[in-house]
């Protein structure tokens, strides 16, 4: 009797540990079943969204080409997703539709341009209407977080025609044949912020014809120019490092009511700042512009402010005014050489050279509270032609020379003149 009540015993045991297994199993395939469903998964993407208003979230490690890719946007545009990785293209990528985002993995995802006949790596241009070759603006098109790189027979890096509200962050743009980023006529609130722009044969940033522009918080090295402003308006160039340029730090032309601020502007082989064909309105405060072959040109510029910047070591002309300039103030500026103190200069002698201000016919200027010190082999205030309507008071003059003294129809006033044992 025993032996038969541990059997069944035994037998249920069985039964219930079995029926334990198959539920285990059950549950498991549910779980893998979910998952594929739901797509989850770092690099997955939802392929019938559930959320109305949801638009293409595409992943171009699942297409043939990051083009095939971007020409699966729905006109609606969307963001397409770049993997790390080199991408060796001949032909430019293309974006022809508004409110597109392309982004990559950060500097991991490499574009390489080996195209040899000027073509860009990146053209963001609306597709022509069908009656003309006229093309209706794109608006809201992102670029970020990714490294384009060309040769020197490439063209721009990234070239938008025609585009609004255009975003460009995160982005290195380096060794091009023609401009690191050009912007034609993307007139309305172009941004280009926390990007790297470096080596490139042309511009580093060409703005053309564009207005409310945000610069911010880029690096600039060796392009021929770093940036080119023309036939635009309201730049606003903030916290931006430039350095070793070929030609010119910043160039604006025929642009008003803008600042640049908080620049560090240094080792240009040309100027660092030069405003020339009916600027007007413009801010120039707060920079450093340090070691450059000229400091700031002042060719064609009225209504100009040019204050708390710091001039130092620069060769020739650190503030220049040409025979078109005028009606300009020049405030609490620090024009130097490289003094430490105790008689010391930091630099060796075959790099003492410390400019100050050129006048060749500018009119109506006013310099205010403004300290130069071991200027040479130049003049702090140098006069290469007569002029009227200068304020020149309240400036500190240290161990340089100046002609100051020398200005007629003028006011010149309480400046205070000291030699360099006065330390």
């Amino acid at each position: 009797m025993n032996t038969f009540a541990n059997l069944k015993k035994r037998i249920n045991s069985m039964c219930f540990k079995r029926f334990e297994v198959h539920q285990i199993i059950s549950l498991v395939l549910v779980i893998f079943i979910f998952m594929a469903l739901s797509g989850c998964g770092k690099n997955n993407r939802v392929s019938s969204p559930t959320l109305p208003g949801t638009r293409a979230d595409i992943n171009a490690s699942n297409y043939l080409s990051i083009q095939a890719a971007l020409k699966a946007l729905s006109e609606e545009g969307g963001i397409v997703h770049l993997p790390p990785g080199e991408f060796k293209i001949t032909e430019p990528l293309t974006i022809n539709k508004s409110d597109v985002h392309l982004k990559g993995s950060g500097t991991s995802t490499h574009i390489i341009n080996a195209n040899t006949n000027g073509a860009p790596a990146i053209r963001i241009q609306s597709k022509a209407t069908d009656d003309s070759s006229e093309t209706e603006a794109l608006w809201r098109v992102q670029i970020s977080d990714l490294r384009i790189t060309g040769n020197k027979q490439s063209g721009s890096g990234i070239l938008a025609s025609d585009v609004n509200e255009i975003y460009i962050e995160g982005v290195t743009v380096s060794n091009n044949g023609g401009d690191g980023i050009k912007l034609d006529y993307c007139y309305e609130n172009p941004r280009i912020v926390h990007s790297n722009i470096t080596y490139n044969k042309g511009t580093g940033l060409n703005l053309l014809g564009t207005h409310d522009i945000v610069v911010s918080g880029n690096q600039f090295e060796e392009n021929h120019d770093a940036l080119n402003c023309f036939d635009g308006y309201n730049l606003c160039m903030s916290g931006n490092n430039l350095d070793d340029h070929i030609n010119n730090g910043v160039v604006i032309e025929n642009t008003y009511g803008s600042v640049l601020s908080g620049n560090m502007i240094e080792e240009c082989q040309g100027a660092a700042i030069v405003l020339d064909r009916d600027c007007y309105g413009i801010n120039l405060g707060s920079n450093v512009i340090a070691h450059n072959g000229e400091g700031i040109m002042l060719k064609d510029a009225h209504g100009i402010s040019v204050s708390a910047n710091t001039f130092t070591i620069n060769k020739k002309h650190a503030i220049y005014f040409g025979t078109q300039s005028g009606r300009i103030t020049v405030s609490g500026n620090n024009f130097s050489n490289s003094y430490i103190g105790k008689g010391e200069v930091k630099r060796d002698t075959g790099d003492l050279a410390a400019a100050g201000v050129t006048i060749e016919g500018g009119r109506n200027i006013a310099f205010s509270g403004n300290t130069f010190s071991g200027i040479q082999p130049d003049k702090a205030f140098k006069l290469e032609k007569q002029t009227n309507n200068i304020v020149f008071g309240n400036n500190l003059l240290i161990d340089s020379e100046s002609e100051h003294n020398q200005l007629n129809n003028s006011l010149v006033i309480d400046n205070l003149v000291l030699s360099g044992d006065s330390d």
